[in-house]
Order: structure tokens, then sequence, then C-alpha cells
């Protein structure tokens, strides 16, 4: 029987992860992480720390370092899951997976399809992701990629406790999972940091859990309109919701923390119950994650919205690398307060 009440301590997402890896090592002897600087001796621990202290607790034959080839991090990865191994596969940047995405789109997607179910692929791919000042090539979200495609599960978590949660169980899917980690949110302690993170510290079960994939989470109550984000995004809807609530605006704030599968049920429930929908998301915004979702919500409660659902996204260029043009090309939270606004007066 499971502990109700499981000691906690304060985590980074960072070291949220870091603990969801090392529980499943512990676990299972066919778990592995594969990556590039994952188990260098006093340690990078990957680009962002996530793996820091791992190779020292279970040596280099299941933290595995490798050549800077994506596409042969991935193969690997998908060849030992195939045969029953549980790998983690790590690009040192999320925009990196695009030199593998053979790997990824042909083979990881596609293999227990076209086996008839006869092989399973349990690979998690992990993909540091969003804008953080690098420029065009290092600063992408690239959820939309792994949304399209059928076989792929997609996970994107804004907190620790989440992090930890989805990662476990993710590991223990018989699918492949890509799970995405934005850059800004990993925080600080204990490692590399970024200039402009978050740092969003929370208290974490020490003991082994899952968060449900194919699950978002309703992260605050509302009643005038929804407001549907993911990672870095979510904190600047829940800010721009406390600044509405001044006005007299009630703000329903979710957490897209998985986009496929997709949780239309809590969707629905909330556009039900508020008739007003904005989706706010760090990506593109033609053909980004929120265009999916604002289709599929169109199609099946069109009758219950008092109002074209809105959408606040990244303008259609690549990231810049510019600080100055970078805050102007990510979606700020005035811009959140103000479709907020429109979408109360178009009701």
């Amino acid at each position: 029987m499971s502990d109700p009440n499981p000691p906690e301590r304060e985590m980074t997402l960072a070291e949220a992860l870091r603990d969801a890896m090392r529980l499943a090592m512990e676990r299972d002897p066919d778990v592995f992480l594969i990556g590039e600087d994952l188990g260098v001796e006093g340690g990078f621990g990957g680009g962002f720390t996530v793996t820091l202290g791992l190779s020292q607790q279970f040596g280099h034959q299941r933290v595995v370092d490798t050549p800077i080839s994506e596409a042969a991090i991935i193969g690997a990865a998908v060849g030992a899951a195939m045969t029953g191994m549980r790998p983690v596969a790590e690009m040192q940047y999320g925009d990196f997976v695009f030199c593998g995405m053979d790997q990824v789109i042909n083979q990881a997607a596609k293999m227990h399809y076209m086996s008839d179910g006869q092989v399973a692929v349990p690979l998690v791919l992990r993909l540091p992701v969003g804008a953080s000042a690098r420029g065009a090539q290092h600063s992408q979200s690239t959820e939309a990629y792994f949304m399209h495609t059928p076989g792929l599960k997609v996970l994107c978590p804004s907190n620790s406790y989440d992090a930890k949660g989805l990662l476990y169980a993710a590991i223990w899917d018989e699918n492949p999972v890509i799970f995405l980690e934005h850059k800004l949110l990993y925080g600080g302690k204990g490692g590399r940091k970024e200039k402009t993170s978050l740092d969003p510290i929370m208290s974490v079960p020490e003991t082994a859990y899952e968060v449900p994939i194919g699950s978002v989470a309703v992260l605050r109550e509302g009643h005038d309109l929804t407001i549907l984000a993911n990672m870095l995004m979510v904190y600047r809807a829940l800010a721009a919701a406390d600044a509405l609530a001044k006005e007299g605006i009630s703000a329903e704030v979710i957490d897209m923390r998985c986009l496929a599968p997709l949780d239309m049920a809590t969707l629905l429930r909330s556009v039900k119950k508020c008739n007003r929908v904005l989706i706010v998301e760090e990506d593109n915004l033609t053909g980004g994650w929120g265009a999916e979702v604002a289709a599929r919500l169109g199609q099946e409660v069109f009758y219950h919205l008092d109002a074209p659902i809105m959408r606040v996204a990244a303008p259609d260029t690549p990231a810049p690398a510019a600080p100055v043009l970078e805050a102007a090309y990510v979606p700020a939270v005035d811009q959140v307060i103000q479709a907020a606004r429109l979408l109360l007066e178009g009701g």
C-alpha cells in the first residue's frame, strides 16, 4: 500500500526530472539514459544539469555519453526500445531533434503500427525548448510537429510536480513519448541557470508517483473565459488572470500539460461553463497546437461560444537573437490581458 502522506521536499523542475529518472533506474535495470555530455566527470549533466550525478550512481553503461550525432542518439534509443529496454534520450537542445526526425517520425512513431502491434517502442525523448536569447536555431517551440504525428505522445509540464510525475509515467508507457521541457523553467539550484529563469520551485513527493498521461490541469477556476496555455505561457496566463480579476473578470486557466492524447473532456466542460476561449502559446501562430485545439473546440462546442476563439502566439518568423526583439516576439502578460478584454467585449 502506498503512503498517503509521502515525505516531500522543495525541487526545481530540473531536480524533479532527475528524481524521476533516478527512481525509474532504481526500479528497473532496463531503464537507461543516452545523450550528449550526460555523464561527464565533474559533471555537465546534459545541457541543463538535469542528469547531474546519475552517472556516479548508475555508471556509464546506463548513463551513456554519445558523440554529437542526434540521428545516432535517437536511432540507438529506438533500437534499444524495440528490444525491450526503456531508454530516456536527450537532445541537448530540442531544435537538434530535426537532425534525427526520420528516426522519430518514420521509425519510433510507426513501428508498433507497421508490426501489427508486435513491436513496442517504450522510448522517452527529452527536448529542451523555448526562447532563451539563443536565436532562431536554439529557441523553437516544437510541440505541433509531434502532435501531428500518429503514434507519439506529447507531454509538456510547467511545474516540478507534473514534471516528475509525467516523466515517471512516460518511462513505463509502451509508446514513444516526446517530453518537452522549457529552458526557462528548469530553475537554478545545483547547476546551470538561465538568466531569465522563473525558478518555479515547489514541494514534490520524494517517492515515485505518476501524473496521468492524457490529462490537463485546471489551475484556476473561473467563469468569464477559459485560458489555455502550456509551459512558460502558463505563468503568463496566471499573471494575466490575476490582473483581470482586479477588473472583475474571472478567468479559468488550464495547463495544457499533455497535447497528445488530448483531454477534450476537461476542455469541453470548461468552455461550456465559460463560453469564451483564449489560447496562449509560444509557438508560431500558423499551425501551432492552439490551431488544432481551436478547431476541435469549434467543431464540438460552437453553439456554446459567445465569441470567436482567440489565440495569442509568436509571430510567423524565426525566433530573434536580440533580447529586446525576443521580448517582443514571445507573448507577454500584457498581450494576454488585452486579448482577454477584446474577447469579453466581442461577446
